[in-house]
């Protein structure tokens, strides 16, 4: 009768076969791994930088809509026939970027025919978006950067 390999033994008593890793096979795993994740997880950053950037450009041109329905019905920006004070809606853009974006009229209050609004980063936004800052858009549709010498074209897509 024949005993099968997998019963042959090797000194010390162990079997023949090995059915697991070695410690040098998991470290090796662990390293690439880690090099992986140090390549992807800066690319994540930016990819939500960006993200989050392209979202609040939408919730500027959705305020600048509002400003522009409130010019239409009151025939300026800054108030309403019976004197009451523009303000800024809390839209569900707004909401979901809290934290991230401080959505305001720009230095000055709007007047009868002008406005300006942006988006000032806040937060790990203002960390991550070096590139192009406060955001911001006025009555006639010109959009700004707040970071100097970065051009417009490569923040507002």
């Amino acid at each position: 009768m024949r005993i099968p390999r997998s019963f042959h033994r090797t000194g010390c008593g162990t079997p023949a076969t090995h059915g697991g890793f070695t410690l040098i096979e998991l470290m090796i795993v662990v390293v690439v791994i880690a090099i992986l994740a140090a390549i992807a997880y800066p690319s994540y950053q930016e990819h939500v930088v960006k993200s989050r950037r392209a979202t609040a450009q939408a919730c500027l041109l959705e305020l600048g809509q509002f400003m522009e329905r409130f010019y239409a019905t009151n025939m300026r920006y800054d108030q309403t026939t019976g004197g009451a004070a523009v303000a800024l809606p809390q839209t569900q853009c707004g909401r979901d970027l809290a934290g991230f974006y401080a959505f305001q009229f720009a230095d000055e209050e709007p007047t009868a025919g002008t406005y300006e609004i942006e988006a000032v980063p806040q937060g790990a936004q203002a960390k991550g978006d070096t590139l192009c800052g406060t955001l911001s858009v006025n009555q006639r549709g010109e959009k700004k950067v707040g970071v100097e010498g970065t051009a417009v074209s490569a923040c507002w897509k």
